[in-house]
């Protein structure tokens, strides 16, 4: 069985990992169009891919590092999501990125700094065992 696959009934299901999505919005929309695009993500997140969000950020207008190529675009609207997902779906997310002609950029990648981090957590858990009083029997 591959590592982080769980044995669900007949098939094999893959724990939910955890992945941060970052995109750019072109900059000549206006605001209001950008941010139904944002939420338009955040959407395909939720509904087709089931994403558990952990951290939202949207950092707003920046400039690009270099101009890109079709448009000549020297800025974008950054947006980005870190959430838990099931590795096979995320590839639906990139289908959809693919299509909207109002996302330049977009990158997802998996966190795995933050899976240790939270593996780390759950194994660090202790239980305290209830600790026993004596009693005292009078001495004869």
């Amino acid at each position: 069985m591959p590592y982080g696959a769980k044995s669900m009934g007949g098939g094999i299901k893959m724990a939910k990992r955890i992945y941060e999505t970052m995109f750019v919005v072109k900059p000549d929309l206006s605001e209001e169009m950008r941010n139904q695009i944002i939420q338009k993500v955040k959407g395909w997140l939720e509904e087709r891919i089931g994403a558990e969000f952990i951290e939202e950020v949207r950092w707003g207008l920046r400039k690009l590092a270099f101009r890109t190529q079709n448009g000549n675009y020297r800025e974008g609207d950054y947006t980005y999501y870190i959430y838990k997902a099931d590795p096979e779906k995320i590839i639906i997310l990139e289908e959809q990125f693919h299509i909207t002609q109002e996302v330049m950029r977009f990158q997802t990648f998996r966190r795995e700094d933050l899976e240790k981090k939270e593996k780390k957590k759950e194994t660090n858990i202790t239980v305290e065992e209830p600790v026993e009083e004596e009693i005292e029997t009078p001495m004869e």
